[in-house]
């Protein structure tokens, strides 16, 4: 290698830059910055939003084994609260596991908030929240919606929450005797999952599918 060769320099434009060529840099220079955006992206995720793996086919046909969902993680602060209907994923520990195994996760859908009270069934075989019908059309066509008799009052800071294949899920029914009735502590919810993400047939939006 020649240790005395001079870098050569870049000819230098002896006229203004085109209209073109100015363009050209600004969509390099905004090329980088969403370069380094999306690398930003992971990090901020851990705190936002997070993926989910779908292990058990409690909720289908809503989710099936494999599905990953996308799970809201701010989805209830800054004042905002669980709805009835909002699919969720949860920390058991302490509730549905009753303390013996800690940091299981279940994923299953709002049917009562704190102050409801949920019981099943009416006369044409319904849950009732608040002495009203729910039209659970998120329900698995093979399925009734309990064939378990209910009736029980939210505790306030608590949520009920069943699977929407009943048959095939273990929720707030199993727990009926112990601490809190089957219901999970609020502060025990990880996030909302908003959608579908995996596989790519699958993706859709979990939101407003409330009944």
């Amino acid at each position: 290698m020649d240790t005395d060769a001079q870098p050569t320099e870049r000819d230098r434009v002896p006229t203004p830059r085109t209209g073109r060529e100015r363009r050209s840099r600004s969509v390099r220079m905004a090329g980088a910055a969403v370069a380094a955006v999306l690398l930003a992206l992971p990090a901020a995720e851990a705190f936002v939003a997070e993926p989910f793996r779908i292990s058990s086919d409690s909720m289908g046909n809503t989710l099936e084994v494999g599905d990953r969902v996308l799970v809201n993680k701010l989805a209830y602060r800054f004042g905002n609260h669980p709805r009835r209907g909002d699919v969720v994923v949860f920390d058991g520990a302490g509730s549905f596991d009753r303390g013996t195994r800690d940091g299981t996760d279940y994923v299953k859908r709002i049917v009562g908030v704190g102050g409801d009270r949920v019981r099943c069934c009416d006369a044409r075989g319904r849950i009732e929240v608040n002495g009203q019908p729910v039209d659970e059309t998120y329900l698995h066509p093979d399925d009734r919606p309990s064939a378990v008799p209910f009736d029980i009052e939210v505790p306030e800071g608590r949520l009920w929450v069943m699977g929407d294949r009943r048959s095939r899920s273990r929720d707030s029914r199993d727990h009926l005797g112990s601490p809190g009735g089957g219901t999970v502590p609020v502060d025990r919810v990880i996030g909302r999952a908003d959608r579908i993400v995996w596989p790519a047939g699958r993706w859709t939006s979990l939101r407003g599918r409330h009944g």
